[in-house]
């Protein structure tokens, strides 16, 4: 989604020493990468820098995060969206669901670090090599998308309607986080998150000429 978690959710267990250690060295090098990037640009900023400001080698960077792209993008927010979907109620109409995820997962996002989320779509405008690795990444959460959606509504997760719906979604998503970017950050991206889901609902809305 929009920005990374160091800590899990109330309802998640608290993770062992071992994981606790692991999260700690990701975030580490996650706040070097992000000050770096802030005081002299994206282009500027290397895996050797980062290892030195976070304290850690640059295999231990690599070992974490294949590419740098990958330090910029990478959150703990999918796992949380899929557990989030499953739980909800069986009877519940499919598009309250997706909204009620949705803006969930944007709020606890947004309210770990704002100014997180306004760098990492920054970027994703800026710098090509962030928006196709932002691509990629919206192509594997749309095949977990698939499966908890497959899960829910007893459809097919490789049918091509399940397939197109959750990449849909995933486009919706990374194109509001673009215009959010684009127009400064001066709107309120849950409202603009809100108007993508009524566009994906009901589709576009009707021109006065």
């Amino acid at each position: 989604m929009t920005a990374a978690r160091s800590t899990p959710p109330a309802d998640h267990p608290r993770p062992g020493l071992r994981e606790r250690k692991k999260i700690k060295t990701r975030e580490a090098i996650r706040s070097a990468t992000y000050a770096l990037v802030r005081e002299q640009g994206y282009d500027a900023t290397t895996i050797d820098q980062i290892a030195e400001r976070a304290e850690v080698s640059p295999s231990t960077v690599f070992r974490y995060f294949p590419t740098k792209e990958d330090i910029v993008l990478t959150d703990e927010w999918d796992p949380v969206l899929v557990r989030e979907l499953r739980a909800r109620p069986a009877d519940e109409p499919w598009p309250e669901t997706v909204r009620y995820v949705m803006l969930k997962a944007l709020r606890m996002g947004l309210k770990d670090d704002i100014e997180v989320a306004r760098l990492r779509t920054h970027l994703m405008v800026q710098v090509p090599a962030v928006r196709s690795r932002m691509m990629e990444s919206m192509s594997v959460t749309g095949r977990m998308f698939s499966i908890a959606i497959g899960e829910r509504t007893g459809l097919d997760p490789d049918s091509l309607e399940v397939r197109v719906y959750a990449m849909s979604l995933m486009g919706g998503l990374m194109q509001t986080s673009i215009y959010w970017a684009e127009h400064g950050h001066r709107d309120d991206f849950e409202e603009l998150l809100v108007r993508s889901l009524d566009v994906m609902e009901h589709g576009l809305p009707r021109h006065n000429p």
